[in-house]
């Protein structure tokens, strides 16, 4: 891959010079293996450990087909489905490549004993199949992870509606964790040209996954003056739906679970946050029983933030642990739009705060290409900006997945993966002078807080060496004057 690396950082190759150079055979990705689908049997889902089950292999180069095109991936990212894909919930990844070889003799390729995993990158195009004219090789693209055929009419309304709609490097292979990523055509974007490799493939599944379930009309379709609750509203899809409630003209009110969480949301422009851990909300009495004394106090709490009035919208990711409150604290006729479970898929509410209040629940998945694309044009015009907080490389992706798993992490992680070291790839540095704080707001805060951490740990050191070098002078002073007073030794 070396000389693919040296093509893209020389900065002046031509689409000529990248279609002439020489593919390699295999390339590095991180993968799952299938013959390890069972590994985390029997665990809680809490205790299965990513770095135990992702691997780091030399795999082949994939076959290009029809429509698609083969990126040399710089950057990726961890998303949540990173996390279930490493820990095999709710079911091993295999089954879905499995379910989609079947389809075609195309596709039959994605069936193998290894996944290739990821859903997000930034990178160089190198070849492009049959029917490609959008994309040539050496074009600076970022990814969504919308993977569809659209041979059925339901999906060319909404090509979320696709009877085969996947999640490219969650139910296919050849995802971007690696140096190389298979990918469809329609499936690329333009890299904003502002952003290093590893700012660029930081938003894609989450920027566009916020922008449909938020903004778009297959959403919530959020206007001025609406409130938004957010969950985890410094998370990886919190964040930007925190940024596009306050681009929109909307109030969020952002719900954390820490105080450099909540700062993060102030940063960004929230005046409206809650720390839930603060304020110590339960809203399970235990593993049965919702509270719903619980679900009143937090809705007293949004209405002193809010003036009094309901929120108009619910941003839901969390699942099973939050439902009943979000269906709760909306106002009447408002709206809860839901896009994941991560605390657990089987949600309970009372239904009488839903159809006596005319509530709606709506069902949002990823995005579709065009919300992808106008998602990715936010990012590129610098009204929305990446949230990466940390990079790691390539062979430490089963840390960053551990860390996105134990929720330790703010915004999202990146990986680097060609790219040999961060701050590369920026075209427009007029652009980037103009919004670098916000660019850097997440990454600082994690500096932040790392070197919070490393003094709280070096003054507690000091602090028991002090302790320790106090008790072995007592000692030794005790050992040298067996016969003196007790009070002599407490006064010196």
């Amino acid at each position: 891959m070396r000389h693919v690396l040296d093509a893209i950082r020389a900065g002046d190759a031509t689409a000529a010079d990248f279609a002439a150079l020489r593919l390699p055979e295999s390339y590095r990705a991180v993968t799952l293996h299938a013959d390890e689908a069972d590994m985390f049997e029997g665990m809680a889902g809490a205790d299965k450990d990513p770095r135990k089950s992702l691997h780091l292999d030399e795999v082949p180069v994939p076959e290009l087909g029809p429509g698609e095109a083969l990126v040399a991936v710089m950057a990726s990212s961890v998303n949540y489905n990173t996390v279930w894909s490493a820990i095999f919930e709710p079911l091993p990844t295999f089954t879905f490549l499995q379910r989609y070889g079947r389809t075609s003799p195309l596709a039959a390729r994605h069936d193998l004993p290894y996944h290739v995993i990821g859903s997000d990158l930034a990178g160089v195009v190198l070849r492009t199949g049959p029917g490609v004219n959008a994309w040539k090789p050496g074009d600076e693209v970022v990814a969504h992870c919308l993977s569809v055929e659209l041979e059925s009419a339901d999906g060319h309304d909404d090509t979320m509606l696709d009877p085969e709609q996947r999640i490219w490097g969650f139910e296919t292979n050849f995802g971007g964790l690696a140096e190389i990523a298979l990918v469809k055509s329609n499936q690329l974007m333009p890299k904003p040209k502002h952003l290093t490799w590893e700012e660029a493939a930081a938003p894609g599944l989450v920027n566009s996954t916020a922008y449909r379930q938020l903004v778009s009309r297959n959403g919530a379709a959020m206007k001025q003056g609406d409130n938004v609750l957010i969950w985890g509203a410094s998370g990886g899809l919190g964040s930007y739906a925190t940024q596009f409630a306050l681009a929109g003209g909307a109030t969020p009110i952002c719900v954390v679970s820490s105080p450099a969480k909540a700062d993060i949301c102030r940063a960004m422009g929230a005046e409206a946050v809650i720390d839930r851990t603060a304020e110590d909300y339960r809203f399970w009495k235990d593993e049965h029983t919702q509270d719903p004394r619980e679900w009143k106090r937090f809705g007293k709490r949004i209405r002193e933030l809010t003036g009094g009035e309901d929120v108009d919208i619910v941003f839901e990711h969390p699942g099973r642990e939050t439902f009943g409150a979000s269906v709760y604290v909306t106002r009447k006729g408002g709206t809860i739009v839901t896009c994941a479970s991560t605390s657990g898929y089987n949600h309970e509410y009372d239904n009488r705060y839903l159809w006596m209040s005319l509530k709606r629940i709506i069902g949002s998945h990823f995005a579709n290409y065009r919300e992808a694309w106008e998602a990715n044009r936010l990012i590129a015009k610098g009204k929305i900006h990446p949230t990466l907080s940390r990079t790691y490389r390539l062979e430490d992706t089963g840390q960053a997945a551990h860390d996105v798993h134990r929720n330790v992490h703010q915004g999202k992680v990146g990986v680097l993966c060609l790219a040999p070291e961060e701050g590369m790839g920026v075209r427009d540095h007029e652009t980037r002078a103009k919004h670098i704080d916000a660019i850097d707001l997440f990454r600082d805060a994690s500096a932040e807080r790392t070197e919070k951490h490393s003094r709280d740990a070096s003054a507690e050191r000091t602090e028991k060496h002090s302790r320790d070098a106090s008790a072995e002078r007592t000692e030794k002073h005790s050992r040298d004057a067996p016969n003196a007073p007790a009070e002599r030794t407490v006064q010196r």
